[in-house]
């Protein structure tokens, strides 16, 4: 496979990558997986939470396929680099930016920002398993943007 249809999957694998997580937050997470993700709606204890081994299990996934896609001509290499991408902006706009677990000095005042930090403030509105909302991870509707009263 050239260059570019890797780079093509890998850009579809991202942007599938933000359907699928919506999908597992709402219906595995908040569902039967509910045992480790509920560490993720309790306040913080430490650096861990059960919850990360999500997190872990897709690294190891996207590992395991740019592995085996870099010994032949597949389209497994695009797709591992793809979740590798999503992990990435994963981490740096939810765990980075969202939850702070990287302490930064800086206030975000991009409105795109802005509405996926309202978006995740009401989806951890409910600390149970029900009645949440806003299962996304880097795309929150425009009901999420914050009014500007200038």
């Amino acid at each position: 496979m050239s260059v570019f249809q890797q780079g093509g999957i890998a850009l579809l694998t991202f942007v599938l990558m933000e359907v699928w997580a919506w999908w597992v937050h709402k219906y595995l997470l908040h569902g039967p997986l509910w045992f480790l993700h509920r560490t993720h709606h309790e306040p913080q204890k430490g650096w861990w939470e059960w919850n990360d081994l999500v997190s872990l299990l897709y690294g190891a996934l996207s590992t395991g396929l740019v592995i085996y896609g870099a010994q032949g001509q597949s389209w497994h290499l695009g797709v591992g680099i793809g979740i590798a991408l999503y992990g990435l902006f994963y981490f740096f706009f939810h765990d980075i930016i969202i939850h702070r677990r990287i302490k930064i000095r800086y206030k975000f005042t991009h409105p795109y920002v802005l509405r996926l930090i309202r978006a995740h403030k009401m989806h951890h509105k409910h600390m149970q398993r029900d009645n949440s909302e806003a299962f996304g991870f880097l795309y929150a509707t425009r009901r999420y943007n914050i009014k500007r009263v200038d």
